[in-house]
């Protein structure tokens, strides 16, 4: 299944990442349900969820959550700790269900592990079709282009006694992390493998999918995307049909 079903399942991922919780999902969430107008009631499917943190936010809100991802270390976490929604363990690259959701998000770059650029349009093909009619599609990925520039190369952090050794480079169109954990147990390595993702990329893959793209922003959801200047590029697309 790759590199990343193994790594996102380990405790030092979790670990690595504690960051990221709660209060970071709804800096980007909640100016999301606002820009989309999501309801409470409404259904949302959230593709490669990971442990639950964004569907937290919108079970919270009312919303009638389904989430899936591949790991399933991950939804086992996410089940718990949102009782209030629905978890699976499922490969987005295959649809999942049909003219079933009122939207469907895509958070937090979850495309671009695999050197196959068709998985991530089997994923997008795979939202669409899980879409109602005038569904919304909400594509969060990071603006590769800005990134590579900005690549801190070497990076340790110590966190609970564990340290991690980051290594950080461009190998062809990928941004590749090498991750080096330094625990009691010994040394593990990991690799972290995500496409520089770019706008006409982005928008070319949801378009094929059958989706009208209406708007493109940055990680705020409230300004517009900036090639130079937007660390992430978020695409809001419709299900017209």
């Amino acid at each position: 299944m790759g590199w990343f079903k193994g790594w996102f399942s380990t405790r030092w991922y979790k670990m690595l990442y504690t960051h990221r919780g709660e209060e970071d999902a709804a800096e980007l969430v909640l100016p999301l349900i606002a820009k989309g107008e999501l309801r409470r009631g409404q259904s949302v499917l959230d593709m490669a969820c990971g442990r639950g943190r964004h569907a937290a936010i919108l079970a919270r809100k009312g919303m009638q959550v389904t989430g899936i991802d591949l790991s399933a270390a991950s939804i086992q976490e996410a089940a718990r700790v949102v009782p209030a929604a629905h978890f699976e363990v499922f490969d987005i690259r295959v649809p999942y269900a049909s003219d079933r959701f009122d939207a469907v998000v895509c958070l937090f770059t979850s495309l671009g592990y695999t050197k196959d650029r068709q998985d991530d349009q089997r994923a997008v093909t795979a939202a669409a079709e899980a879409l109602k009619s005038n569904g919304l599609f909400v594509l969060d990925l990071l603006n590769g282009d800005l990134v590579s520039r900005h690549l801190v190369p070497l990076e340790t952090k110590v966190i609970d006694g564990v340290r991690f050794r980051i290594e950080r480079k461009l190998e062809g169109g990928d941004i590749v992390k090498r991750i080096q954990v330094e625990h009691p147990g010994g040394k593990e390595q990991f690799e972290e493998r995500v496409h520089a993702w770019s706008l006409p990329e982005v928008t070319a893959m949801i378009t094929k999918a059958g989706l009208v793209v209406e708007d493109v922003t940055d990680g705020t959801c409230r300004n517009a995307f900036d090639p130079e200047r937007s660390n992430r590029i978020i695409t809001w697309a419709r299900k017209k049909q």
